[in-house]
């Protein structure tokens, strides 16, 4: 079983993080792509991943010049994997020699910085040698991002080659007297390809030049004829012989390029090895300068069941708020065994609240430095988020169905350690049922080895023997004169925007049996429901 569903990793904001993890490799996003969390019994697992982390966030802070350079690197680092299984038992192209030999030239340069960067605590960031099969595949050792198969690859190829050279600088020679006799003869105009173009316009050089033996069509369009000095018999028996050599070449290159693959396929596990560890050079790195933009922490791994967050705050909030010019409040929130409620009128953020203890724990299970202060986290089996589901509606089930469909998958799935969050359950139905099922569901919950995190609208609800209940302090703190003013002259959507910049959504503990503040009257009166409307609600509670 996952630790988390789909929807729940999207709600929570881990998707969001995850989307915006800036690696550079093909290595560093199937490692993404393939993240697992850590689970209770791994804390010690989790930490040495945090040791990682804290290597490359005090590299990011105390070694940027370098890190550029490394980050260069692995922009360059291509797909190859495909490549190097393939090289164990075939004959690889030019252009996968070239892809091999890129790589090698990354690994290389990656290996000198990463020694320059002293990170020989983890030995796994540490390259294996690949020298000797770079020296392989670049005899000359220039180092160059190209391939080709040089004359140093087998002693037969450059005698071949100076033989061949010669023998087209004899045809050269050959087409350009021609040429020259030509034009001084019939005032042509040849290319330095030795090719005429007559106009077809031009009937009088068409008839002259299809009449010169020396002569034949090449090629025509709608325009132009194009004509080409006929090989003479010194030229075609020149040409044979290149061609000859030319097999012999291709030969050669085949057994060079062959040599060469088997020499790359019996390397083939240090070249896996070294892409997996470039991968996690590249995540990691990437890791850090999102914790480090994000002014992220690592949070402290504890063995008992507890979530305890100060000043967090949920990334995907936060930056749908930077982009409108506003700013977040963070939110501290304590969580141990058993049940804890979040109340509060709907403006108040409290679904907000629920998906920051959310991505906190995800992000802390999956080796993430965390959005807030300070944070003590011990690793839950299962975490689920109950919340508003539009594919559910889509699929014709109603809200309250939906919410039944995902009650009974925690309820199945909820075993020791454990951490549910769900957002007003039972909303969608009358009250008076509605009272009765969040109730039971609370008491059902509190007696299991569970956390849970619940926000209702119901005051009273959690009495149970391990309840908590919260409040977000809302308006409770407003300065309401000084509100009326601002909102006095304002329009619809600016009076809705006064009254979230004078929430506080920080949450506040209720002491047992204490009467929870009314803010949604509140906000109702200030945003012009009538007094009247106002009064009679009040006769009601």
């Amino acid at each position: 079983m996952r630790i988390a569903n789909s929807k729940t990793r999207s709600e929570m904001g881990l998707d969001f993080v995850l989307r915006n993890i800036n690696v550079q490799t093909p290595f560093g996003i199937n490692l993404v792509k393939g993240i697992t969390p850590f689970l209770p019994g791994q804390e010690e697992e989790l930490k040495y991943e945090y040791k990682k982390m804290d290597i490359f966030v005090n590299l990011l802070n105390n070694k940027k010049k370098v890190l550029q350079e490394l980050l260069r690197e692995l922009m360059e680092v291509k797909a190859t994997l495909f490549t190097i299984d393939r090289s164990e038992n075939n004959v690889l192209s030019m252009v996968e020699l070239f892809e091999i030999k890129n790589l090698l030239l990354r690994m290389e340069k990656i290996t000198h910085i990463m020694a320059d960067l002293m990170l020989k605590p983890l030995e796994e960031f540490q390259l294996e040698e690949i020298k000797p099969l770079l020296d392989t595949l670049d005899p000359r050792g220039d180092r160059l991002n190209t391939f080709y198969i040089y004359d140093e690859f087998s002693k037969n190829l450059a005698p071949l080659r100076t033989e061949k050279r010669e023998m087209e600088i004899l045809i050269r020679k050959e087409q350009k007297r021609l040429k020259l006799e030509l034009e001084a003869k019939y005032k042509l105009v040849f290319t330095p390809k030795f090719e005429c173009y007559i106009q077809k316009s031009n009937e009088n050089a068409i008839k002259m030049v299809r009449d010169i033996p020396e002569m034949i069509m090449n090629d025509q369009d709608y325009m132009t004829v194009t004509y080409t000095i006929k090989p003479t018999n010194e030229v075609y028996e020149l040409t044979k012989k290149i061609n000859l050599i030319n097999e012999k070449l291709d030969d050669l290159e085949f057994q060079v390029r062959k040599s060469l693959s088997k020499e790359i396929g019996s390397n083939k596990e240090i070249l896996i090895a070294n892409c997996s560890k470039i991968g996690q050079i590249d995540f990691n790195l990437a890791k850090a300068a999102y914790a480090i933009e994000h002014d992220c922490v690592k949070p402290v791994i504890v063995k008992e069941h507890i979530i305890e967050i100060t000043k967090g705050r949920q990334l995907e909030v936060e930056e749908i708020l930077h982009k409108k010019g506003k700013v977040y409040c963070p939110v501290s929130i304590g969580l141990k065994t058993g049940v804890s409620c979040i109340t509060g009128a709907n403006m108040g953020g409290k679904t907000v609240c629920l998906k920051l203890a959310g991505l906190v724990v995800l992000l802390t299970q999956y080796g993430f430095y965390v959005p807030c202060v300070s944070a003590k986290i011990g690793l839950s089996s299962y975490i689920h988020i109950l919340i508003g589901d539009s594919q559910s509606l889509q699929r014709g089930l109603s809200s309250f169905g939906s919410e039944m469909e995902e009650l009974k998958e925690i309820i199945d799935n909820c075993k020791d350690r454990a951490f549910v969050l769900i957002d007003e359950i039972a909303s969608g139905t009358n009250p008076t049922e509605g009272l009765a099922l969040t109730k039971a569901i609370i008491e059902y919950l509190s007696e299991g080895p569970f956390i849970s995190l619940i926000t209702t609208h119901y005051d009273g609800v959690n009495n149970s023997k391990n309840a908590k209940n919260m409040q977000v302090t809302g308006l409770a703190n407003a300065d309401f004169k000084k509100l009326d003013k601002e909102i006095k002259y304002a329009n619809r959507k600016e009076r809705i925007e006064i009254v979230g910049k004078h929430m506080d959504y920080t949450l506040r503990d209720l002491a047992k049996n204490e009467k929870v503040s009314k803010d949604a009257i509140n906000i109702a009166k200030m945003l012009g429901i009538k007094e009247e409307i106002i009064n009679n609600a009040k006769k009601y509670m």
